[in-house]
């Protein structure tokens, strides 16, 4: 191993129990058939470590042993031991939850099977002398695999023949490329930079170093959640820690101290517990996330992490590559400049061109629209080839007797000199051509830099390539959208300008050479000034995301050269084309199947609508949870009863919560999410909860008073939580279009049939007329209640943004 190859240590994992002798076959022949099935049978095949998808058995256990499952266990058994069997509706609507989230959780499983199948990555193999491209997963110790650039190493490899350079980042953190030859150990999960080699596969399935750092990763369970799931996480652990002390005070107390007896005080217990348990949110948010990406499958965009969904909801800046992304893939060569004629005509440069494209491997577009255009028949044979590099951007070739030449960047093959040729380069920049310099080498060129003064400049050659024609409209959603969109490319800022400009991109016209841009500060300064990058290295894409992640922003990238893997692992969302680089789609968290770009907005728009909808309808669970845990609290120190019953919150909680969520959370809703997931939420649920608990503190006063029964107490409280719940409701509905008005109808109408119809199933007794009017005073106080909260906290919240807008000027100043 070299000094500047890292390996971390990693567990050893146990080998296959039957062994097969290792052989080193012939690199142009590899294993033969009898070979490879004797290896299958022996369990030496390159199976994955993990599924991409959950299985059926850990949706179902997932779903179904749940802390809070677990809860409503409990509290059903409790009011079983008290005769209330009429209370344990909440339990039928656990188990529906439960069944709901398992449904959509299975059929999820199932799109993402299917497109996961089609999507799965292949590599190319040597058999009995035939080169063969076949599923990774079906790869064998001992194998001959042939790998090129763009490639990512599916199993632990050593090199038989040929030459590559590796980049070994994604697993060790070496950002530098490492060239391998014959001998050399190829890491699994490291991808090819340049040229190509046939390698044996060492190691395999569980034993490759990847996957033994997978499994490694595995036993750190928190790793990957999104900020919201995290967020959810984090209250569902600090209401499952108050729960079991709150609930057993608050049995002592109604027991005991209020000496209601043991079935009024375990009926009033489960009632303060279950209001405080978000039953259907986290599920909520579950099936949210999964009808998602189902959504985004059927569009063929295949989402390799959960998290992403939330991600793509906050983007506000979107890094763009040229080729590829606003322009069509497939370049197109034009017209050939010549810069000494008297030296080098146009016959004497295609014949070079001809020669070179012949001796060096078309790895990359560029280079495979060269050789589409240059591929006369030459007898010059080349006796050494540097292939193109992303960090270098040109290739070179030597011939013996005929000389060494060069193909690149006109600004990177020329260096200093590159002032010699700039008036005639950038006239043809400025109108979106790439240009490309051909130039002859004095002596052997070598990768790691060129001699300006040995350089001669022979001509130039034009490539063109074509604006995506739904590329302009694209980029307007974005504008609208408020999604800044930054062009990082390798190609001259000139000629990317240009390309931005005709695709709409606003701002194209403000570019730099990132080539001009030597130290981390001036890149990130220059990363919020400017919308084009030109002549980007790797490392600097990765720079440029991580510096706009810095000024705080939230950053996709997409991608579909190996030159994007880095940035797109770094990327806050990683999003790939299906057509590109095999390591690229490894990297990013969404691929684009159909490698159409046009689909982008609609994968914005998922994210906004999902996260948006959850965060809309977890503002409605947490009013309900807010209310019971403030009352909980208070009727500790409080010689009043807790006013409602399991059966009238469960209803409250149907009506004005859970079927409504549902809907909801399906909803149109495209606008930028901003702010933390809990903020936001508790943000909107306060005025709801302040008022429920004002309201019904209210009403325990008026029982204290007037010394009205607990029956009509709590009739009063059931029937004040269902319309103040449909109130917030109404205000988390709008703004009203036909189906919100539908669900809100619906809500209201069944409240009003449950109330008047089947009171009596519901807990609800006849009032007299002296409640009657107390209950009405306390439904039009409701209204007025709930209009001052939700002023104050809009109020507030203004106040809070002026503060920071403020703020924020005097730190610009």
């Amino acid at each position: 191993m070299k000094k500047n190859e890292r390996k971390p240590t990693v567990p050893e994992q146990p080998r296959p129990r039957q062994e097969v002798p290792r052989v080193t076959p012939d690199p142009t022949q590899g294993l033969t058939m009898e070979q490879v099935q004797l290896r299958h049978r022996a369990g030496w095949a390159n199976t994955a470590v993990e599924s991409p998808t959950k299985s059926v058995g850990q949706i179902v256990r997932e779903n179904v042993c749940t802390f809070f499952n677990f809860i409503f266990i409990v509290l059903a058994a409790l009011l079983i031991a008290v005769g209330s069997f009429d209370d344990m509706l909440f339990l039928l609507i656990a188990a529906a939850n439960t069944g709901i989230g398992i449904i959509q959780q299975l059929r999820s499983k199932q799109t993402i099977d299917k497109l996961n199948l089609l999507s799965a990555p292949r590599a190319k193999v040597v058999r009995e002398g035939n080169l063969l491209s076949i599923p990774a997963a079906q790869l064998v110790r001992d194998d001959v695999a042939e790998f090129s650039a763009g490639d990512q190493i599916p199993a632990d490899a050593t090199v038989l023949a040929g030459q590559v350079q590796v980049n070994e980042a994604l697993i060790t953190g070496e950002a530098d490329a490492i060239t391998k030859k014959p001998g050399e150990g190829l890491l699994s999960g490291s991808f090819i930079v340049s040229g190509k080699c046939r390698a044996r596969l060492d190691q395999v399935g569980a034993d490759s170093y990847a996957a033994r750092l997978t499994l490694e990763a595995k036993k750190n369970v928190t790793a990957g959640k999104s900020e919201m799931m995290a967020s959810l996480d984090k209250l569902i652990r600090f209401i499952g820690i108050v729960l079991v002390p709150l609930g057993v005070a608050l049995f002592i107390k109604e027991y005991y101290f209020l000496e209601l007896g043991a079935k009024q005080a375990v009926v009033s217990t489960v009632a303060a517990l279950i209001g405080m348990i978000p039953e259907g949110l986290y599920l909520l948010t579950s099936v949210a996330l999964a009808v998602s990406v189902v959504r985004l499958a059927r569009g063929k965009v295949l989402a390799q992490d959960m998290s992403c969904i939330e991600t793509l909801a906050r983007v506000d800046v979107l890094c763009v590559d040229k080729t590829g992304t606003i322009t069509e893939p497939h370049m197109e060569v034009g017209e050939t400049v010549l810069l000494n004629e008297e030296r080098w005509s146009g016959e004497a440069v295609t014949e070079v061109l001809n020669a070179f494209y012949r001796a060096v491997d078309a790895d990359n577009d560029t280079a495979k629209a060269m050789r589409n255009k240059f591929h006369g028949v030459s007898v010059w044979h080349a006796s050494h080839t540097i292939p193109f590099t992303s960090a270098t951007k040109w290739s070179g070739a030597v011939f013996p007797g005929h000389g060494a030449y060069l193909v690149g960047a006109p600004e990177f093959v020329l260096g200093a000199r590159y002032a010699e040729v700039k008036e005639q380069v950038e006239p043809w920049s400025a109108k979106g051509y790439r240009v490309l310099l051909v130039a002859e080498y004095d002596g052997v060129p070598e990768q790691r830099g060129l001699s300006p003064q040995r350089v001669s400049p022979m001509a130039l050659v034009l490539l063109s390539n074509r604006v995506r024609a739904a590329a302009p409209k694209t980029f307007q959603y974005f504008a609208e959208q408020g999604v800044h969109v930054k062009v990082i490319s390798g190609d001259n800022p000139i000629t990317v300008s240009e390309v931005a400009r005709q695709a709409g991109i606003p701002g194209a016209e403000h570019y730099v050479d990132a080539a001009a841009l030597k130290s981390d500060g001036d890149l990130e300064r220059a990363a919020v000034k400017y919308t084009v990058f030109g002549r980007v290295t790797p490392g600097q894409k990765r720079k440029l995301v991580r510096a706009l992640q810095k000024a705080g922003h939230t950053v996709a990238m997409t991608g579909d050269g190996v030159n994007d893997v880095l940035a797109l692992k770094d990327a806050d969302c990683g999003i790939a084309l299906a057509s590109g680089a095999e390591a690229a789609c490894h990297a990013a968290q969404l691929v684009l199947l159909n490698s159409d770009f046009s689909a982008m907005p609609k994968v914005v728009a998922e994210g906004r609508r999902v996260i948006n909808n959850i965060q809309r309808a977890a503002a409605l669970f947490l009013v309900k949870n807010i209310f019971s845990f403030c009352l909980s609290i208070i009727s500790l120190f409080a010689s009043f009863p807790y006013p409602v019953t399991p059966l009238q919150l469960s209803l409250m909680s149907a009506l004005t919560i859970g079927v409504p969520s549902f809907f909801l959370a399906l909803e149109p809703n495209h606008s930028l999410v901003k702010g933390r997931f809990l903020g936001n939420v508790f943000r909107a649920a306060l005025p709801g909860g302040l008022t429920d608990l004002l309201v019904i503190l209210g009403l325990e006063l008026f029982y204290w008073a007037f010394a009205f029964t607990t029956e009509e107490l709590s009739t009063m409280a059931a029937i004040l939580l269902l319309f103040i719940g449909l109130l917030v409701l109404y205000q988390v509905c709008k703004p009203f279009d036909w189906k919100r008005r539908v669900v809100w109808g619906a809500m209201a109408g069944s409240s009003a049939v449950a109330v008047l119809g089947f009171g009596s199933s519901f807990g609800l007794s006849p009032l007299n007329i002296q409640t009657l009017l107390i209950l009405l005073v306390f439904l039009g106080l409701s209204y007025s209640v709930l209009r001052f909260m939700l002023g104050f906290f809009q109020n507030g919240d203004a106040l809070v943004n002026a503060v920071k807008n403020r703020g924020g000027k005097r730190k610009r100043n």
